[in-house]
């Protein structure tokens, strides 16, 4: 009897675990039974278990637990197409949340990364009509907003069939790709190293006149210069002539004398030097006769 007693406590303790489950916060439950989402018998709507403690048919009743926070849908980003057949790598994310939960189950089977690629489809496809209805001006220069508004009204009519609310759509960076890029790059850097050169080449004109004005100007100062120097030089051998001058009229024989004297003096200022003269020669006029005439 103890052990009929302890096997009905075991089954009716094993029948209580099963029929309690618990459904965390940020979560939100649906019931599977017999492989149909239960729905409730007065209004036919799903049956949506909030956070908390709740009952369910044992071995009959199977719960799914799915995340009914806002998500965030962030792929890599993408290659879309102009009107003006150009290419832009567009780079965009998603907030979402379930709000069908049984729809979203049936479509999804509750596969959350199944879920966001069929998302990511619809939201791309929404991207890809705005974008190609626009040019890239159109885009860069303020339409933007509009272009997100009108993806995600895309997006959202077309996720309603996987019980999806597409909560914004946004698109966070806009990219010319990579040869594109490094074309305009180079056309930008073609025309800079062309502006630098014409402003390098204006610079070296404007240096060649300065150095040519600030050249003439010194050519002219040493012009300048040299004739003052050639005139007080002439006005200096002039009043050095009129000294001599006076000074000879006052005492030729003197002045004559001195200057003989002088002639003697640099002539045999070296014991080396030899001076083949006549004895007789006017040179020697001071020195034939003791008197010196």
């Amino acid at each position: 009897m103890k052990n009929i007693g302890l096997i009905i406590l075991v089954v009716i303790i094993a029948l209580l675990s099963s029929s309690l489950f618990v459904v965390k916060e940020g979560d939100k439950a649906i019931v599977i039974q017999f492989g149909k989402v239960q729905r409730d018998s007065a209004t036919g709507d799903t049956r949506v278990f909030e956070p908390g403690l709740h009952f369910k048919l044992p071995f009959i009743d199977t719960v799914r637990s799915l995340d009914a926070r806002i998500q965030t849908l962030d792929d890599a980003p993408d290659r879309f197409v102009t009107s003006e057949k150009k290419d832009l790598i567009v780079d965009s994310y998603v907030k979402w949340r379930i709000e069908d939960f049984a729809r979203y189950y049936l479509s999804t089977g509750g596969n959350k990364l199944q879920a966001e690629a069929l998302l990511k489809q619809k939201v791309n496809n929404g991207l890809r009509s705005e974008f190609g209805a626009r040019t890239i001006s159109q885009i860069v220069s303020g339409e933007r907003s509009e272009l997100m508004d009108q993806a995600m009204e895309q997006a959202s009519s077309s996720s309603d069939e996987l019980g999806i609310a597409i909560v914004d759509v946004r698109v966070k960076q806009i990219n010319l790709p990579t040869e594109i890029s490094n074309s305009i790059f180079q056309r930008m850097r073609a025309e800079r190293d062309a502006v630098a050169r014409e402003h390098r080449s204006e610079g070296q004109e404007q240096a060649e006149i300065i150095r040519a004005n600030i050249d003439a100007r010194v050519t002219i100062m040493l012009a300048d210069a040299e004739r003052n120097a050639r005139q007080l030089r002439g006005e200096g051998d002039a009043l050095a002539a009129e000294i001599y001058a006076n000074a000879y009229s006052k005492n030729a024989d003197f002045y004559s004398f001195l200057r003989s004297m002088d002639a003697y003096r640099n002539s045999f200022s070296s014991k080396n030097d030899v001076l083949v003269v006549e004895p007789d020669s006017e040179f020697f006029q001071f020195m034939n006769t003791q008197s010196g005439k």
